[in-house]
């Protein structure tokens, strides 16, 4: 699986090119300049925050952490890498590129970042600046600064992943495993939050800053929190439950895994956690071409308002529940969403390449995914089913409060919340469940 990425990278380049091809016909453009970024300082400091890579960027090549470099794309000629290379004795100087990707770039070294002006042509006025900063461009003379076509085409057709970025993605959730068995034998060990994210990161070899977001590590009531990143010292007295939300990167690709455990093995809350991961397996099933991310958001509050009536948190039949939208207090956000070059991938709301939006289901309004699933789309399917003093302090005042059982569920702040979430690639005949295969409980 390592290697084999770098066999299908050509193949990636080919198609982002194909893509690139069309869109400059289809727009009247020359070539798309592609910044990878600058760095940004800290306000009222010397030194800078860290370095997060434009995404468009390195959808071409893993360069995820090299400010300053630009690429100049227009799908026929080979494209060209300005590689940030300065001399400086500061901090550690990024080698020149040799690796398995770099054969497929035309690479300049770039020494001063003010003097990229050198290394771009001259004409700009059919060049499309796909990037942050808008003052540099401006300065530099361009005049097309990230057009809504080229972005909307771009996003678009970024959700179709390629097996290059598919063999990526696998990586990055071997990473993300390894990582929560890590997590989960430092929670049984007794360790606290901040314990446990230092087991998590030790195992992924990688810092807070390159995982591809704030790992939520949260025990007892702070799982009521979406997301939460408090990360306590001390190991609480009572340990009730642990919830980790946490992913790991490789190459730019993001995983993006959720597990939930019981400190008691075999009690009601465990039981309760079994319910919600045999409801994620049965969404999973419904994860196929042809149908609506939303529709399956909608059936996942379905299964919540069964699982809400089963273990008799609420005594109305699910469907009732359903029609006065009591579940929403339980489950306020949304089923998953398009994964791959960002945690929450883009192109999740559109329609066409034009950027024609996708309405989420009346009501639900948190959903960050609506598109129709397609094969060679990657997704997360992450329900849950939360104990959240706020929405719940609200569901009190409503005139559904006689059907809540109150004294159970008081009994049940102490956990916080369940969410389980694995990555899915969809196939046309079949789904790949990148975390179940391996071996995540």
């Amino acid at each position: 699986m390592t290697l084999l990425y770098q066999a299908l990278y050509p193949a990636h380049i080919a198609e982002l090119q194909q893509r690139v091809q069309q869109l400059l016909a289809r727009e009247g453009l020359d070539a798309l300049v592609i910044h990878s970024g600058q760095t940004k300082r800290r306000f009222l400091d010397d030194m800078d925050y860290p370095f997060h890579v434009n995404p468009q960027f390195k959808a071409w090549l893993p360069v995820i952490d090299n400010p300053h470099c630009w690429l100049i794309v227009d799908g026929v000629n080979k494209p060209k890498l300005i590689f940030y290379r300065p001399k400086d004795f500061w901090h550690k100087v990024p080698d020149e590129p040799h690796d398995y990707w770099a054969e497929q770039f035309d690479i300049q070294l770039l020494e001063k970042a003010e003097s990229v002006e050198t290394f771009l042509p001259y004409d700009k006025a059919n060049l499309a600046y796909i990037g942050e900063y808008i003052e540099v461009a401006q300065a530099l003379g361009f005049t097309e600064i990230n057009p809504e076509p080229v972005l909307n085409y771009l996003h678009f057709h970024r959700v179709y992943k390629t097996p290059y970025e598919l063999a990526c993605l696998r990586i990055a959730n071997k990473i993300a495993v390894d990582g929560h068995q890590a997590a989960k034998s430092a929670f049984f060990a007794g360790g606290s939050e901040f314990d446990i994210q230092q087991a998590y990161l030790t195992s992924v070899e990688q810092t807070e800053n390159e995982v591809p977001y704030g790992n939520i590590v949260a025990l007892n009531r702070n799982a009521a929190i979406l997301h939460y990143t408090g990360l306590e010292r001390r190991t609480p007295i009572q340990r009730h439950s642990f919830l980790i939300d946490a992913g790991a990167s490789f190459n730019g690709y993001a995983a993006d895994i959720t597990r939930t455990y019981s400190a008691e093995r075999n009690n009601e809350f465990d039981e309760l956690i079994s319910a919600v991961n045999q409801a994620q397996l049965a969404l999973i099933d419904q994860l196929k071409p042809g149908a609506k991310y939303g529709d399956l958001h909608v059936n996942c509050h379905q299964h919540i308002a069964t699982i809400l009536h089963q273990f008799d948190f609420v005594k109305l039949a699910p469907d009732a529940m359903l029609e006065q939208q009591i579940t929403r207090s339980f489950f306020p956000h949304g089923l998953g969403h398009h994964l791959g070059l960002q945690v929450h991938d883009v192109g999740g709301f559109m329609a066409d390449e034009r950027g024609t939006s996708v309405a989420a289901p009346e009501g639900h309004p948190y959903l960050r995914c609506t598109r129709a699933i397609e094969a060679n789309m990657v997704f997360t399917i992450e329900p849950g089913l939360y104990f959240i003093d706020s929405l719940l302090a609200d569901l009190a005042e409503t005139e559904f409060t006689q059907y809540i059982n109150w004294q159970k569920i008081d009994r049940f702040r102490q956990y916080g919340g369940i969410r389980i979430e694995d990555n899915i690639i969809v196939h046309r005949e079949r789904n790949e469940n990148m975390t179940r295969e391996l071996k995540l409980d």
